[in-house]
Formats: structure tokens, sequence, C-alpha cells
């Protein structure tokens, strides 16, 4: 008869049966925080939404080294494993009309080709999934690159070919204003029902040339209306679950989150409290509202100032905003696990772009591990959560890719 190995609850039941009760076997004990440490220094952790380009044209730094504001610098990132966060090359949605988005958009490609040429040991763009793999092999963070605005196209596909050459991997076609290709989420004006004519021809020149169509920031109408269009999966950089936050358009209701489940898509959770958490979202409504009102009554000022200057002013009476806990984005990762499957969820955090509304335990770059922790809380495997931190993202990418080979050249 072959030798066999006895597990020690099979061992624990022969040994009771012949009278002998033995010791308890004690399962050993997984510091998670150690556990979740290691798995986010050991994998690949891809961001899809850091807004460091913008911040850097407003407040220059030096993000190689450690910086005294923001949410991103290379040591923090570090710290925090993050491998891979796709620069934002985010165009204000009133430069439209000024005719300046192209320009903009291709000073910040500018800024961060020049944060990657003065530290090559540090930082290489990304153009394409396998890049991500093979530069954090060699131990360089990624900096892929995605266009927050597709107003910078101005109306003419070439200009998509022109920023596909440039690096942009991923395009939203639009921000806070309805634009030549499509209708806000943020905007009442819906003039184009959706999708305009010529942003439908964007969609299909994006797919052509290998250019993730990005539906964070679009209205319903045009999310029904791209996931129809596109041939291939589609992802939302930087959303959440409207279930947590009704009526709050700019995330995505459960038809939305299946529907880009079906389509083989991604929804990458953006973390800011006012997408996660009603409570701090009726505290950034009420805010906006006084400070339009703040700003209607100093003319000098500009909309913006509502955003970085205003909410001082407001917490002065109003006292702080009701931060969101990690808790409270999990909730976000669960529910759409629950709606789709683990493969359709990933990390769109909005750093660098949603101000001091970062919940607590997720101020920084530095703290991805608390959100490896919290999966590892609520029963995710290792598996699962490399899935999360970029295997769904780069399955969409690649998917991308393979459909951009089977048509016309890209180059």
């Amino acid at each position: 008869m072959p030798n066999k190995i006895l597990t020690a609850a099979v061992a624990a039941t022969l040994i009771a049966a012949c009278g002998n009760e033995p010791a308890p076997v004690e399962a050993p004990v997984i510091d998670l925080a150690v556990e979740a440490k290691r798995i986010a220094t050991a994998s690949i952790i891809i961001d899809t939404h850091v807004d460091v380009p913008y911040r850097l044209e407003k407040a220059p730094a030096d993000v190689s080294l450690a910086t005294d504001d923001g949410d991103f610098d290379y040591p923090r990132a570090v710290a925090g494993g993050l491998n891979a966060p796709f620069m934002s090359i985010y165009t204000p949605a009133e430069l439209e009309a000024k005719g300046e988005s192209k320009e903009t958009a291709d000073k910040l490609i500018d800024s961060v080709e020049a944060i990657v040429s003065g530290h090559p040991e540090k930082f290489a763009i990304a153009l394409t999934a396998d890049d991500i793999r093979t530069q954090f092999a060699a131990g360089i963070m990624s900096l892929p690159l995605g266009m927050e605005n597709g107003s910078p196209i101005e109306g003419d596909l070439a200009n998509l070919q022109h920023f596909y050459n440039r690096g942009i991997r991923y395009v939203t076609p639009t921000h806070g204003l309805s634009n030549h290709l499509s209708d806000s989420s943020y905007d009442d004006n819906r003039q184009w029902g959706g999708l305009s004519e010529f942003g439908r021809e964007a969609i299909v020149e994006m797919n052509r040339l290998g250019i993730i169509v990005d539906v964070s920031h679009v209205s319903d109408d045009a999310f029904w209306q791209i996931v129809e269009l596109s041939k291939a999966p589609v992802m939302a950089s930087h959303s959440s679950a409207r279930h947590f936050t009704p009526g709050f358009e700019r995330n995505m209701s459960d038809d939305m989150i299946v529907a880009l489940g079906e389509n083989g898509g991604v929804i990458q959770i953006n973390f800011g409290s006012t997408f996660i958490s009603q409570v701090a979202r009726d505290y950034g409504d009420a805010l906006r509202t006084a400070g339009k009102a703040y700003i209607a009554e100093h003319p000098e000022l500009t909309e913006e100032f509502i955003y970085r200057g205003y909410r001082s002013i407001y917490e002065e009476e109003h006292g702080p905003m009701p931060f969101a806990s990690v808790d409270d984005v999990l909730d976000h990762f669960d529910h759409v696990v629950k709606l789709t499957s683990i493969d359709n969820v990933g990390i769109g955090s909005d750093f660098d772009g949603v101000g001091d509304s970062l919940p607590t335990g997720l101020k920084d770059v530095s703290q991805y591990p608390n959100l490896v922790q919290g999966l590892l809380e609520r029963g995710y495997s290792e598996d699962e959560i490399r899935k999360i931190l970029s295997e769904n993202v780069l399955r969409v990418w690649e998917a991308v890719e393979a459909y951009a080979a089977t048509t016309s050249s890209s180059t």
C-alpha cells in the first residue's frame, strides 16, 4: 500500500477515534498589513487616472523627489507600490471655445516627456500593455498617457492620429461641459442627445488606432451609444458606483456597470469622497452652491476658486468635509464584482484631481497597501487582487490593441 500524507484534521480525527484527544492545531497567524505590503510591492499597480501634469502646470515641482504638496511623487509612489500611473492630459472645458485645447494638451504631454527624459532611471513612457510588464520587470515606473477631455481633437480625426503618435492611449470624449464630441454628465446642455456625429466617427477611429474609449464624464445617453458602437472593450477610467450616490450621473448606474461587463470593459473606481459617499456628496454639493454665490459676488475670481480656495472659507462656517473611509471605497469594489465579476473592476483614484476630498487612509499614492489590506480582509485572494490592481485593465488594453491590429495601420 502506498504511503499517504495525512492532513492535521484527518490525523486528529483518527486519534480522537482511539480515545486520545490531540492538542488543537493552530493556523498560522498572518499579519494582513505585512501581507498587503508584500502584494502591493510585488504586483503591477496601474492607476488609470492621476492628474499630475495639470497640477504641475499650475504649481511646478520635481516629482522625481519628495514634494511638499500634491498626492503623487516618486518616493511616495514607490512606497505604495505604484508602477504605472496614467498621466492625465487634462484640458479644461472652457478652452474649446478659445481654440486652445490642442495647444494645451501638447504642452502637457511635453511636460511628461520632460519628467521621463530628466529621470530615465526612474520613469519611462508606456505605449503598449507589454511596455508596462517590461518596465515593471526592469524596475522602471511606467507613465502611460490618457487624454481627459476630447476637445484637443478639435473636429479633425487627424488629431487623433497625432495624439496617438504622441503616446495617448485612452481618450475621455468630454469633461465638465458638452463639447464637439459628446454631451457631458455634468452639463444640462444635452445638445447631441449623447454623441455628436463627429463623436461617433471619433469612436470608430479610436478603435482603429488602438486608443481605449473612456466613458467617464460622458452622459448616460453617450455611454449607451459608445457601448453599442465600440468594437473593442471600453473603460471608465475614474468613476464609481451610482448605487451609493443616487442621482449623481457622473458615477455609473447598475445597468451601465452590467453593460460594461458584458462589453468586456472595466470600471476603475474613483477614490474622491464625493464619488464614494452620499454624505460627502451632499457636503460637496452645498459647498459648490455656496461657492458659486461667492464668486458671483467676486467677479475677479474664476470658477476654479470654488475648488482651490473657497473650501477653507466654507469650512470655517460648516466644518470639514466628512471624508469617506477605505471601507466605503471597498464597498464600491464589492458592488461591481457582485454585478459583474472580478474581471471588471480596477483603480482610477483621481489623485491630484479631486483636491482635498480623498478618503481617510487613501490620501496619496503611498497608501495603496491600505486598499489591498481591505481587500484581503474581505476575502479576496491574491490572484483576485492582482486582477484589480492591473490585470483587468491590461486585458482591456490588450484587447483594444488586438482589435486595432485587425484594422488599417495605426502608425
